[in-house]
């Protein structure tokens, strides 16, 4: 009993430590992007989701263009989020701030 603890903490500390690196790798590539806007908030909240900022018209483009899935408040999964593919994330947020139309 006491070793299924001891591996299932040491399970779910790997998946923290991961989104956390999720977390860095998106906030890196979003400044090397030179995304508009203050993207600190990525490294400062905590969990799998993280609350994006975007708009609504800003998710939309995100989904309908480039397929990348998150709610339209702007929560996204981080889990989603790897080294590989951290910046065309950056990237295609970038789009989509520049190019959303908002109502």
């Amino acid at each position: 009993k006491m070793l299924l603890r001891r591996q299932r903490k040491q399970w779910y500390q790997r998946r923290v430590r991961g989104i956390r690196r999720a977390r860095t790798y998106l906030h890196t590539a979003l400044k090397m992007a030179n995304v508009p806007g203050c993207w600190d908030h990525i490294l400062s909240q905590n969990g799998m989701f993280s609350y994006t900022g975007l708009t609504k018209p800003q998710c939309e483009v995100l989904i309908e263009k480039h397929h990348i899935y998150l709610l339209k408040s702007g929560r996204i999964s981080m889990c989603g989020v790897t080294e590989s593919n951290a910046k065309y994330v950056a990237e295609c947020f970038k789009d989509a701030i520049e190019t959303a139309k908002e109502s």
